[in-house]
């Protein structure tokens, strides 16, 4: 049987310490066919950490948005359980390196989407909120949610980004610097069907694509495991909009299945709603 594979927690195989020495802007080692990120492109792009006992270190497990200067969003698998400690996980902001020496930053809240139960049901969202304010910087600065009305579609140049495995099997060589991928958005009708043809019709009758999904990529280019969470963004009228957030994919863009992400658009009231509760 063909299963539909949730984009979960990665660990990076180890850490380093201080800056890393750069790398060519070229070299394509990305996400899944993308290439190195330069400081400061995106800079609301942050990685979730947990401790790992094991490497006695906290290590990237998923990737974030900033959204606003307390803000991160992410994708809710990347948290487990409603009732997790915020002090179990760290933030890192402002550094395409993923172990470039950053303080990291503390949660103080959690809150995951109350409709969640799997990312591949929907709702696969949750808030984090930073326990002190960011100061906006060249390299960290809040990214526009998109507008309620905006019809997301192909015409848009869109990008995701990520410190996530550059294939199933391959994990993102030293120096862990973010990587970047442009992808073409898919409408739902046919990435459902993508899907169903994909997984040999086992799931019949169910629909697979919901409304608050989004359908991003092609064949060897998007995200994979370790992304989720992370940004899909698109470049609407001069300026990037946060559209979707990494959530569950086939096989790490194999077999021209496209990865599946978060609708921003659907969740727009619910995070509008959080941080007026919680300013």
């Amino acid at each position: 049987m063909l299963s539909l594979l949730c984009l979960t927690l990665f660990f990076v195989g180890c850490s380093t310490a201080g800056t890393p020495a750069p790398v060519s802007e070229d070299v394509l080692v990305g996400i899944v066919g993308g290439h190195n990120a330069r400081q400061g492109k995106w800079p609301w792009q942050v990685s979730l950490r947990i401790y790992s006992y094991y490497m006695t270190s906290w290590v990237h497990i998923c990737g974030g948005s900033i959204i606003h200067p307390q803000w991160v969003l992410t994708a809710a698998h990347c948290i487990h359980k409603r009732n997790a400690d915020p002090s179990s996980f760290r933030i890192h902001a402002g550094d395409v390196y993923l172990y470039g020496g950053k303080e990291l930053l503390k949660v103080s809240q959690i809150i995951i989407h109350p409709d969640y139960v799997n990312g591949v049901l929907g709702s696969d969202v949750a808030l984090l909120r930073l326990e002190k304010s960011l100061g906006c910087s060249a390299n960290i600065n809040p990214v526009k949610l998109t507008s309620g009305s905006l019809e997301v579609t192909s015409r848009y140049p869109c990008w995701v980004t990520g410190w996530g495995m550059t294939h199933v099997y391959e994990s993102l060589p030293p120096p862990y610097r973010l990587q970047q991928v442009r992808v073409k958005i898919v409408d739902n009708a046919i990435c459902e069907q993508i899907y169903h043809n994909a997984t040999r019709h086992y799931y019949q009758g169910r629909k697979l694509i919901q409304d608050d999904m989004l359908c991003a990529g092609s064949e060897g280019r998007g995200a994979c495991y370790g992304d989720s969470g992370g940004p899909l963004v698109c470049r609407v009228a001069g300026s990037w909009n946060l559209v979707g957030v990494v959530s569950w994919g086939y096989r790490c863009s194999m077999r021209n299945t496209p990865g599946v992400y978060a609708r921003v658009q659907s969740f727009l009231p619910w995070i509008t709603q959080q941080m007026k509760l919680f300013p």
